[in-house]
């Protein structure tokens, strides 16, 4: 059908009759396909991009390294806070067997103005004695509990780093399935013709609409980058 008989069945000044029906649907049918087409193509040359590689396969770009560095680094501060924590928890033992033995030399002060109130009540200085004696037992005390306490914490503290361990062995399992995924890729890639004898590849084949495809340079360097 021309353009002046689709134009005139449109506008009511043809008859349906004067024309075959399969003549007529084919024709539409061609018409439909041919305008779709043409707008598939301009829409793919629209939306068409560059191919991206994506990043170059550095050593900051590499997976399986900087997990690698993760774990190390990772355990490393791990073992660095534990020798802390250690230094720190020893310090409080210290302190504490240091205040056990003021403790006794306070309890001791205690028992002996105990007894000389007792038996001296008009002397002031006894009973004045033995008061001050007992409220620097009990702030001793006091100390050694708050001493106690926080070795406590730092016992729980030590027990919560523990975790870090575990993460890291978790890690370190991700890494073993990623290089075990990886070598069995490569297994599959594996050809025993070598890629020097292979016949190049065609940069353009029969039928490309793209002239924007990688180079034999792109192509390697990719290739070098999965290898490794």
């Amino acid at each position: 059908m021309t353009q002046e008989e689709l134009d005139a069945l449109m506008g009511g000044e043809l008859d349906l009759d004067d024309i075959e029906e399969e003549e007529l649907a084919e024709e539409i049918e061609t018409d439909i396909e041919t305008a779709t087409q043409s707008d598939e193509n301009n829409e793919t040359k629209d939306d068409r991009e560059p191919p991206k590689w994506g990043p170059p396969a550095t050593h900051e770009n590499k997976v399986v390294h900087q997990l690698d560095d993760v774990t190390k680094e990772s355990e490393e501060k791990a073992s660095e806070i534990f020798d802390i924590i250690e230094n720190i928890s020893n310090d409080l033992m210290d302190k504490e067997e240091n205040l056990n033995n003021v403790v006794a030399l306070l309890e001791s002060n205690v028992a002996l103005f105990t007894t000389l109130r007792e038996k001296f009540p008009d002397v002031n200085a006894f009973a004045n004695q033995l008061e001050k004696n007992e409220e620097a037992l009990a702030s001793t005390q006091d100390v050694i509990e708050a001493l106690q306490n926080s070795g406590d914490s730092i016992m729980n503290v030590m027990d919560i780093m523990q975790y870090q361990d575990i993460h890291r062995q978790k890690i370190e399992r991700v890494i073993n399935v990623m290089r075990t995924l990886s070598k069995y890729m490569n297994s599959l890639f594996e050809s025993q013709v070598d890629d020097s004898s292979r016949v190049s590849s065609a940069k353009h084949i029969e039928g490309d609409e793209n002239s924007d495809l990688a180079s034999t340079e792109d192509i390697e360097a990719l290739l070098e980058q999965f290898g490794k």
